[in-house]
Order: C-alpha cells, then structure tokens, then sequence
C-alpha cells in the first residue's frame, strides 16, 4: 500500500483508452466544437499509458510566453467538457496578470469518464445532463462514457444495466452484480500494482457495500427511489432501494482506475514532458493547476521533475481527490511511513496551495467512505481523518503549513514556498447530488489564487 494512505476512493489505471492530437491556438479558436478565449493556448493530451500525442511536445514548443499556466481536468471529464472547462477557467487570467507577464496556457487532456447524472454548476448547457427519472439505471450517455472506458466488455456492461434497470429484490442478483463489477475494474491486476490486497469495497459482502452506499448517497442529499433521502434516513426492509448503492459502487470501480491512471499520466507523462520543456526552455516559468484527479495528475509530475529544475513556480490544488498526507514525512497514525509525495513540495520554487471546500460532498462523503472500505475495521460510516482528501481539509501533517482563508489570500497574498491551505468554501459551494460542490471552480477568486501563487499580478 503506498504511503500516501492510498485507498479506492482516490481512484485509477485503465488498460487502455486511446487520445486525440495536441492542438495549439494563438487568441480564440475553435477546439471540439468549443471556442477558446485564450491564447496562445496548447491541448496536450495523454492516454492512459501516460503517452502525450505525437503532436503535443510540438504545439507546447510553439507557444512563446514568460508564463505557462497548466491545468489539468478531473474526473466526470470527457473531452469535449474539459476544453469547455478549460476555457472557463482561464478567461479572467489576461486581466490579473501585471503588465509584464505574457501568458501561455495549457490544458491537460486524460481519459477520464463522464456520468451525466452529476451536474456542473453554471456549467453543463442545456440537453448534456441525464433526463430526470433513470434512478439507479444508467442513462444513455453515461452506458456510452461506461463503454468508452471500458471498450471490451460489452457484454459485462449490458448485464450491469440491466440489473440496475431491473433492480431486482434478490441477494444473488446483487452477487451477480458485485461479481460484474469486480471484473470490469480488473482489481487483481490493478491491486498488484497499488496494494497488497484488493480494496474491500469490492470484496466484502456485496449487500453490506450497496447498504453503506446508498445511505451515504442519502447523507450527501441524493434522491432515492422510493421516496426522499431524508436526515437520519436508514436502509431496511426490501433490497431495491439498495440498487442506488450498487449504481455507487460502479462509479467507485471508474474511480478505483483513475486515481492510479492520474498518477501515471502526471509522472510517465506530464512530468517528461514538463522536464524536456523546461530544457530547451530554463527561463519559462510554469504553474501548475489541476482540479480532483486532476491534482494528482500535476502533483506526481513532480516525480519526474529533476531535483535541479527551478521552473515550476507554484503548484495549485483545486478540490484535489489525493490523501490530505501526501506530503508528509511522516504519517501520524504510522510514523514509520510519509505520504506517497513526501518532500516534493521542495521541486516547486514556489508556494503549493490546496484550496479546500466542506461543501464537497464528493471528498466529505464518498472519499473518506471508500478509503475505510479498503480494509478499515471500525465500520463503514463516519469520518475518521486517516482517510481525508486534501480537497476536504486540506494539508494534514506538514509541519509549518499555514491555513488561510480565501478572503486572506485575496487580501494578502500567499506565502513564498512550502505547502498552504486555503479555505475557498465561501465561493466552492455550489452542486447537486451526490457530488456537490466538488466541481464548482470556475471562479475569478480562485484564479486569483493560481496568480498569487505564481506571483504574476499587478
């Protein structure tokens, strides 16, 4: 198990989607459909190996900047809507900067996965999200997102949407189900390469996974079928409610793949690419952003950033899905060990800010929930802080690491190195079930962030 109390619910390694080309535009552009407001601006992208395009080093060479912004999407994130997302995030940049700082930006494309049933504030246009009414069944674009990801179970996918369809009131059917799941994560193979064991979350009794499941959605203030989530809502009686529990626990499957997906595409990939630019390039700064796994994706980059490389100067964490002990060196309910990013901060000439949200219900709820179902004994709800995300609390651990207010960073900026919290809930608070807040970061505040952090504004 890797020092970073790493467990399911951070979540990845995928077997294999594939990438489009590396793409980049001076000023606003067309890019998928969607228009770009920015520029120069270059779309790296990655598959799931961590391979860029052929193309990306290329567009990257080609931007010419005193700045590059870097900024990596999260989960729930297909291509098309990370584009959208990119651009977004990056519109109130040209006004922050001062007059001697030229921007060039960069997002960072990685197979991710979309369930359409989890909205966007402010975000998702008309006709993009599931129709009210699928419940526990999968709606036609997230059963299409779901084969993407997993182009070569065709046939295990039909039978997991028709159980969810179906919902039958039968524990073998739930057997079934738990049986389907397993095998389209493919934990064996991935547990090899992440844990000594595969998670419990997939092999503990099923019916008691789907019950701590659904009464988890319950408390994030997910609908359930028959009838409201309510407070001190309890699963009882018949098993179909618990179908909205096994409809989580394939969405934690998705997340099981990419967290160690994120983790190799930072490191086998963003991070070379990165390191070879950095080469070519010693004056550049780089800034570097990633949003959920996202974060993770920027953060392990900085595994393959050379010890004497000075050109990442801040490092910006937006409602990251990694332990909140990454970088520590020293874990406190396992002194022996540190987290899987221990010391790393000191490869970023600059400040690392985790900005954190308790209105994420995404990183309250379904993260701290998975990580004790990896092997935890003392029960299956409740918070137990060994098991926090960063996006949750934020930086646990690190001795000297401050933690501020969104409104005190705004005000008086950030400090000049090591690992910060920063408290953004007063902006980060918007999202329906069962997420939350998690993906509420299109915000001019927390772009002022990101500039403060590079020390870029007027």
């Amino acid at each position: 198990m890797s020092a970073e109390g790493d467990v399911v619910a951070d979540i990845g390694t995928d077997m294999g989607a594939g990438a489009a080309g590396g793409r980049a535009h001076a000023g606003a552009h067309a890019v998928g459909g969607a228009a770009i407001g920015v520029g120069p601006y270059a779309e790296l992208v990655f598959d799931a190996d961590g391979d860029p395009d052929r193309g990306a080093r290329e567009a990257l060479s080609r931007i010419e900047a005193t700045d590059l912004l870097v900024f990596a999407h999260g989960w729930n994130t297909d291509p098309s809507t990370a584009t959208r997302l990119f651009d977004r995030f990056f519109a109130p940049f040209p006004g922050l900067v001062g007059s001697g700082v030229r921007l060039g930006y960069v997002g960072v494309v990685w197979p991710s996965i979309r369930f359409s049933d989890e909205p966007i504030p402010d975000f998702d246009a008309p006709g993009a999200l599931a129709e009210p009414g699928y419940g526990p069944a999968l709606d036609p674009r997230t059963r299409e997102a779901l084969g993407a990801f997993w182009p070569h179970r065709p046939a295990e996918l039909d039978r997991v949407a028709e159980l969810l369809e179906e919902r039958p009131e039968s524990e073998a059917a739930f057997t079934e189900f738990g049986a389907l799941v397993r095998e389209l994560a493919g934990v064996d193979a991935v547990a090899t390469a992440i844990a000594p064991a595969v998670p419990m979350i997939f092999t503990a009794d099923v019916l008691e996974v789907c019950r701590a499941l659904t009464e988890a959605l319950a408390e994030a203030g997910a609908a359930l079928p028959e009838g409201p989530s309510v407070p001190g809502f309890s699963v009882g009686g018949g098993l179909r409610k618990l179908w909205s529990g096994a409809k989580e626990l394939l969405r934690q499957a998705t997340y099981y793949q990419m967290k160690a997906r994120a983790g190799v595409v930072g490191e086998r990939g963003l991070g070379p690419v990165l390191a070879e630019l950095a080469g070519h390039r010693p004056a550049l700064r780089i800034h570097l952003v990633g949003h959920s796994f996202g974060a993770r994706v920027v953060s392990f980059s900085l595994r393959a950033v050379p010890d004497g490389m000075r050109n990442v100067k801040s490092l910006t964490l937006l409602q990251g899905a990694f332990s909140h002990y990454a970088f520590a060196d020293s874990l406190p309910h396992a002194r022996g060990r540190g987290g899987a990013l221990r010391g790393l901060q000191g490869r970023v000439d600059g400040p690392v800010a985790a900005c954190h949200s308790p209105h994420d219900s995404a990183l309250k709820v379904f993260y701290p929930l998975a990580s004790r179902m990896a092997g935890d004994s003392a029960g299956l709800l409740g918070f137990d802080e060994r098991w926090g995300a960063i996006g949750h609390d934020g930086v646990q651990a690190v001795p000297g690491a401050p933690r501020l207010t969104l409104d005190a960073v705004l005000r008086e900026g950030l400090p000049a190195a090591g690992c910060v919290s920063v408290d953004a809930g007063s902006v980060v608070r918007r999202g329906g079930a069962p997420s939350g807040a998690h993906s509420d970061i299109c915000h001019e505040e927390l772009a002022r962030v990101v500039v403060a952090a590079g020390r870029m504004g007027r």
